[in-house]
């Protein structure tokens, strides 16, 4: 911008000194001016709203929030569900140590898992897995020792039990499979416990896929099934708890036939006889054992020697006879005192398929 000093009319012939005076004054007017136009010019002026110098504050922080406010989510991709593990199969025989735990000719490989069955040329789970008896005309007792598998302690304390007692294991233990290979290899018998629906249901509940009064054949059948896979090498199956399901001949007929086509012993745990068992395990075939009492329903060390008792009558009267028990350490201390005087007393220890002849 070029700005022009307008010298007023009314200032006319000063004297020569006054002249100059008055013309430095001018000019300097005049630069100032010009000056001032200038600085106007390049650095702006208040009244046009530009700040000399613009100072902003860093705010990164929401410059990147806004970044990710504006760009899409990263996608992912769907990752599969996990699968299932394969069922094993089992293709040729295990053994633990020396003993028998699973031969393929007595196993039907399914998509639920290994399933106990009756060999081509006839030979049962139930006789193939049953330890060696010595024969003779002796009063035989057998005796099943229950709720195997939760705890570790119980379980080990059991395994030192003597060889012919047998062994009863829970299909919800996570190792199961290990403790009965530890049985089998200490020569026990092991039988496979089934949950089933008991009269204080739910309030006692023997756990997942239990078998119900006034459930659909198929879903009781798929109950059975899923329990009998959980592990190999047993020659029977025995109920937990089920009272009121084994009192149901509808829904009892259908356990005792499973365990007739497939070779295996049924062992029915509760104190007394109950014919109806026994009738049912006739009509299907099945080889059946029913529990005269349970030696420590009271686990009182008294209580347990008299019921031990009450079993070596009932076998001198009867020729056999069976009990069930639990692994309490009181149980355990007078079980096997017990049964180091038994053979003296003119008795012989048997496993449970020993009491029992397989189904013609």
């Amino acid at each position: 911008m070029v700005t022009t000093a307008i010298i007023p009319e009314e200032v006319t012939k000063p004297s020569r000194r006054g002249t100059h005076a008055l013309a430095l004054g001018y000019t300097a007017l005049a630069l100032s001016t010009l000056l001032f136009a200038g600085g106007i010019q390049w650095l702006g002026s208040a009244s046009d709203g530009q700040p000399l110098v613009q100072v902003r504050l860093p705010d990164a922080p929401r410059a990147a929030a806004t970044a990710q406010e504006q760009s899409p989510a990263p996608v992912t991709a769907p990752q599969p569900a996990p699968q299932p593990a394969a069922p094993p199969r089992i293709t040729q025989p295990i053994y633990a140590g020396t003993t028998l735990v699973a031969d393929p000719a007595l196993i039907e490989n399914t998509s639920a898992g290994p399933l106990p069955r009756i060999a081509d040329d006839g030979r049962t789970p139930m006789q193939a897995y049953a330890p060696p008896v010595a024969a003779g005309g002796s009063p035989r007792i057998a005796i099943v020792m229950s709720g195997l598998g939760i705890g570790a302690k119980a379980t080990s304390a059991a395994l030192e039990l003597p060889s012919a007692i047998t062994l009863a294991f829970v299909p919800i233990a996570s190792n199961a499979q290990q403790w009965v290979n530890e049985a089998r290899r200490r020569g026990h018998e092991v039988l496979l416990q089934v949950p089933m629906e008991p009269y204080d249901y739910p309030d006692s509940d023997p756990g997942p896929n239990t078998m119900r009064v006034g459930q659909r054949q198929d879903e009781n059948a798929e109950r059975l099934t899923r329990a009998a896979t959980k592990i190999i090498g047993y020659g029977g199956l025995m109920n937990l708890a089920g009272s009121r399901l084994m009192a149901d001949a509808d829904s009892f007929t259908p356990v005792l036939t499973f365990a007739a086509r497939r070779g295996l012993l049924f062992f029915e745990s509760g104190a007394g006889a109950k014919p109806a068992g026994l009738q049912l395990a006739a009509q299907t075939r099945a080889p059946y054992v029913q529990s005269a009492l349970a030696i420590d329903a009271d686990p009182d060390g008294a209580d347990i020697d008299r019921k031990l008792s009450d079993l070596e009558t009932m076998a001198r009267a009867n020729g056999i006879a069976a009990a069930t028990a639990s692994a309490y350490p009181i149980t355990l201390a007078h079980l096997k005192t017990w049964a180091q005087g038994l053979s003296g007393r003119g008795f012989v220890l048997v496993p449970a398929s020993a009491i029992v002849a397989p189904a013609k």
